[in-house]
């Protein structure tokens, strides 16, 4: 596997620490008066998300992560796996609730993902950044009740929850972000 000196580091890199994959979110390379120069690395861990730094000297290196993002196609839930398919081969992977994670709540079925794949095993699973989901559940908006902000919960297909205007009924189609989980328009 190839490894990197601390000189070619740089953000958006895929490494390994600890044996488990990170992401290089930022470096800094310090030469202090007196002494050895070295390289502070800050790393996301991709399985947790937690942000860690690490000091290293200029000899040291650190190993690249065999980490591949892959476009791929949702097709089901199993109710123990998710299961997702690559489009132009027909090859299926399934990831578990660890490599899902909070992408679960936006997945209905044939969306289209970027899935992370680590030594062939899916780690992390991102939804597109928009998708149209259907409320199945919420409270009528009653007119003129706009004093306390003008939202209300409304309960997705997927069993997402998100704030919706009072004008959003039940039956409808919203176009929801994923990345903030927010409401974004009505589908006509």
């Amino acid at each position: 596997m190839a490894s990197y000196g601390m000189n070619d580091v740089k953000n958006g890199m895929k490494i390994l620490v600890n044996n488990e994959p990170a992401i290089i979110t930022d470096t800094e390379y310090v030469k202090p008066g007196k002494g050895q120069a070295f390289t502070r690395v800050k790393y996301r861990q991709i399985r947790t998300g937690r942000v860690q730094e690490i000091t290293m000297k200029s000899t040291d290196s650190v190993e690249a992560a065999d980490v591949v993002d892959t476009d791929m196609q949702y097709l089901y839930n199993d109710g123990e796996y998710w299961h997702f398919m690559q489009p132009e081969t027909f090859e299926q992977v399934q990831a578990d609730k660890n490599g899902v994670g909070d992408a679960a709540k936006w997945l209905k079925g044939e969306e289209q993902c970027v899935v992370t794949l680590w030594n062939g095993t899916p780690i992390q699973v991102t939804p597109p950044n928009f998708v149209e989901l259907k409320i199945v559940e919420t409270d009528p908006g009653v007119r003129g009740d706009t004093s306390g902000g003008g939202g209300k919960p409304a309960t997705l297909e997927t069993g997402a929850v998100v704030r919706v205007p009072l004008f959003v009924g039940q039956d409808e189609v919203i176009k929801v972000d994923t990345r903030s989980g927010e409401y974004v328009s009505r589908v006509k």
